[in-house]
């Protein structure tokens, strides 16, 4: 199949006017649909948008990819599109997409069709090629520059192939003629068999590499070609296996991987990796394969990479190779926040629309109930630290420091320590894994089998579940109690400084010790006390929703200091701040502890003061935005949220750094 079958010329944008990266989908999407190459553009823009999450798709050079496999696709298509402005696409390496080439893929596309794809992806590494396609003016001169590409490519594979099948003929020759005794200078002057950048051979260097993206639709194939590419013009045999949507092709096979100096592996998928037992591995993105072929290459026969050990201690021995500690702290964090998001998101709505039916029909309401047991405490919201630091620990230590982080996450939860102790609970739960292998590395090689399933969950639970018990939650434990002791010593009589105190607290741990301290001494004081009615907690409410609505409105305001999937979980922090859901901060706090929290406690400081400044009274625990009308100064109320959360705003978002600068 011609890669023009796809790509179709009724498809084409020659002119495309999209002034950012989602107007170009969205331009390129209304030129799938109106051709009626899928059915739903809904759906297949969510399905693109998905992709876009795990990794943009600009590609760099000029270049942007966007791609989904999806029911949403009629017939497999190809969209080209080229913008002579470039579109700010997030590409790869920071500059602008002039280049487009929107690919949409049935559930059930057939293999011909994935194989013209991955030719497609394969082209595009060409940058002469991509020259004369910038310069294209119109639908006919592209395709015409494709169907002679392809052409090219088909011959140059076949004369390769005829050149492998001379090279294997005459070393086989050569091998004649040397058990003979005749053919020794022969045999010396044709040196190795196997083409270059194209399979193995043991005279010469020899590599072997894994590429995989999540889709399996473009990068897999793009860092394929690359690779060999550059293999080839530095004399060094390579096999690659590609991951992609057919599943694994070019397998690599025992011997190949053996006799392989080093293995590569640019995934952004998970590949199987206990084959790698005991090689140098270096583990990159996918991306890296494509834009990097020749450092991972030259490491990969140098052996400059980390030794790949028994199931995947990423910590210590494989794939972080190259990143500093603060690089690496922060991919840990990311990791723990990005799998911990739907628990905030999905359980904190649920909350909040609870909240609104809590007013319409009251506490007692069925569906009320429901849904603070979906959302709440003994639902979502409870795994919100578990994940947070099992996560984290998977990280650091792979999938034998998953449970005891979980359960650490657990223990801070249940002592009332919050996100900061369970990031404690995450980092130690990582290390804690990262050492028993270091312990149990001089065991005999017949217990291997027996340390994934008994030694590490075992001393890895006790460990680390001990070290909670024992000092972790001890320390925040006895932080809360006296907390606790501190407010009450304060009493009522300075009102405004008491205010600020309270909602100061409410910022400084989103659910920890500080935030229940102020969060209990406010209830105590609110059923004991008929006299303040209400008074602290309009204090420790409106402290408590600012840091939400704080990061809603900088995420609006200062998009380019945060992520595409920040500035998504950014817009939900709107309805979670309204409806006093402190814990939708908790992931851009996680990510960014000194900016974030200091800011956010700056704002509820000022929210808290000025709630008792204006004497302002919320009698009722929760609700937010749902029960300011009981206060008896409600506009004030929101005031005073509205004031702290842009300080808040404003500070982080002038503090915190740009994408580029990070």
């Amino acid at each position: 199949m011609r890669i023009t079958d796809l790509m179709i010329k009724e498809t084409m944008i020659m002119d495309l006017r999209a002034p950012s990266k989602e107007a170009a989908i969205d331009e390129l999407i209304a030129s799938l649909a109106a051709s009626g190459r899928i059915n739903d553009p809904v759906k297949f823009k969510e399905a693109i948008l998905k992709r876009e999450e795990q990794a943009s798709t600009g590609i760099g050079g000029g270049i942007a990819m966007p791609h989904a496999k999806t029911a949403a696709v009629n017939e497999p298509t190809v969209v080209f599109g080229k913008s002579s402005q470039g579109v700010d696409y997030d590409a790869l390496d920071g500059e602008p997409a002039y280049l487009f080439f929107m690919i949409a893929a049935p559930e059930g596309a057939g293999n011909t069709h994935l194989r013209t794809l991955a030719a497609l992806s394969r082209l595009l590494i060409d940058s002469d090629f991509i020259a004369k396609l910038k310069e294209a003016k119109t639908p006919d001169e592209v395709a015409a520059l494709f169907d002679a590409k392809q052409a090219e490519e088909e011959a140059a594979k076949q004369a390769e192939g005829s050149a492998g099948a001379d090279a294997s003929a005459k070393k086989a020759s050569s091998t004649n003629a040397n058990a003979n005794g005749t053919g020794g200078d022969a045999a010396k002057k044709e040196g190795p068999a196997a083409v270059r950048g194209g399979g193995p051979a043991d005279a010469e260097p020899f590599v072997v590499a894994v590429t995989a993206c999540p889709t399996g639709i473009a990068h897999t194939f793009m860092a394929e070609d690359a690779l060999k590419k550059r293999a080839r013009e530095m004399g060094i045999a390579i096999r690659v296996e590609t991951n992609g949507s057919e599943g694994a092709q070019n397998v690599l096979t025992a011997d190949e991987i053996r006799r392989a100096q080093g293995v590569i592996v640019a995934a952004d998928k998970n590949v199987e990796m206990a084959r790698f037992e005991g090689k140098p591995v270096l583990q990159r993105p996918v991306s890296d394969g494509i834009r990097k072929p020749e450092e991972l290459i030259r490491k990969a026969v140098n052996g400059d990479a980390p030794i790949y050990r028994d199931q995947g201690a990423k910590a210590a021995d494989n794939g972080n190779e190259g990143q500093s500690g603060r690089s690496k702290i922060y991919k840990d964090l990311m990791s723990g926040i990005s799998h911990m998001l739907p628990f905030v998101v999905g359980g904190g709505i649920l909350l909040a629309v609870s909240f609104l039916i809590e007013q319409v029909a009251g506490e007692n309401s069925p569906l009320f109930q429901l849904l603070q047991t979906i959302g709440g405490g003994n639902g979502a919201f409870h795994f919100l630290i578990p994940i947070l630091a099992g996560f984290i620990a998977f990280s650091i230590g792979d999938r034998p420091a998953l449970m005891p982080g979980m359960v650490g996450g657990l223990m801070a939860v249940n002592a009332n320590a919050g996100f900061l102790g369970g990031l404690a609970a995450g980092f130690l739960a990582g290390y804690v894994v990262i050492l028993l292998r270091k312990v149990f590395a001089g065991l005999p090689k017949t217990l291997d089998g027996l340390k994934p399933i008994l030694l590490y969950p075992i001393f890895g639970l006790l460990i680390a579940g001990s070290i909670m018990f024992y000092i972790v939650d001890p320390i925040f434990s006895w932080i809360n109690t006296g907390l606790i002791d501190v407010l009450n010593s304060l009493g009522t009589g300075n009102m405004v400084i008491l205010g600020l105190i309270l909602g100061g607290m409410m910022a400084i741990d989103m659910g920890g010790p500080f935030n229940k301290a102020a969060y209990a001494f406010a209830i105590g004081v609110f059923t004991s006390s008929g006299n303040t009615n209400g008074a602290m907690m309009a204090a420790v409410m409106a402290g408590g929703m600012v840091p939400p609505l704080a990061i809603a409105l900088a995420t609006t305001f200062f998009k380019g200091k945060f992520t595409e999937q920040e500035r998504k979980s950014g817009v939900t922090n709107y309805v979670l701040g309204l409806s006093f859901i402190t814990e939708g901060a908790i992931p851009f706090a996680a990510s960014d502890p000194m900016r974030v929290l200091t800011s956010c406690i700056l704002g509820s400081a000022i929210a808290g003061g000025l709630t008792q400044l204006w004497q302002i009274n919320v009698p009722a625990p929760h609700g937010g935005i749902f029960v300011a009308v009981l206060a008896n100064h409600a506009l004030l109320f929101l005031l005073a949220v509205l004031i702290g959360s842009v300080v808040s705003a404003l500070v982080l978002g002038v503090w915190k750094k740009t994408l580029a600068e990070k």
